[in-house]
């Protein structure tokens, strides 16, 4: 059995996410999930695999993100957005039991 991931962000960062996680076999399934449907779903389209599905979420509301992450079941969150939204998308992610993963704070320390 793989690893389920939800990546919250389909920007530069979450398409290299997906890009890098398409190439590994222990990928089960991965959600990209943006604020426009429309962006997760180019990033997802560009991969062509069945693995990966696109979603919509709003990353500075709680309970949004709380419903992607019982729908999608996963593992981890990745969080690829704007370090602003790390306490929702952290809150989210303790209050479901999910394992979480900061980008947006490496990404914004590296510009510092």
């Amino acid at each position: 059995m793989g690893m389920k991931a939800l990546v919250i962000g389909a920007g530069g960062v979450g398409r290299a996410i997906a890009n890098i996680a398409s190439r590994r076999k222990f990928i089960s399934s991965m959600v990209i999930a943006d604020r426009t449907l429309a962006r997760a779903e180019e990033a997802v389209v560009r991969l062509k695999d069945p693995r990966f599905s696109a979603a919509q979420v709003n990353a500075s509301e709680l309970e949004d993100i709380r419903d992607l992450i019982r729908k999608a079941q996963p593992d981890v969150v990745i969080n690829a957005v704007d370090p602003r939204y790390v306490m929702p998308i952290f809150l989210a992610c303790e209050i479901e039991n999910t394992n979480y993963i900061d980008i947006a704070s490496v990404r914004s320390a590296l510009f510092i």
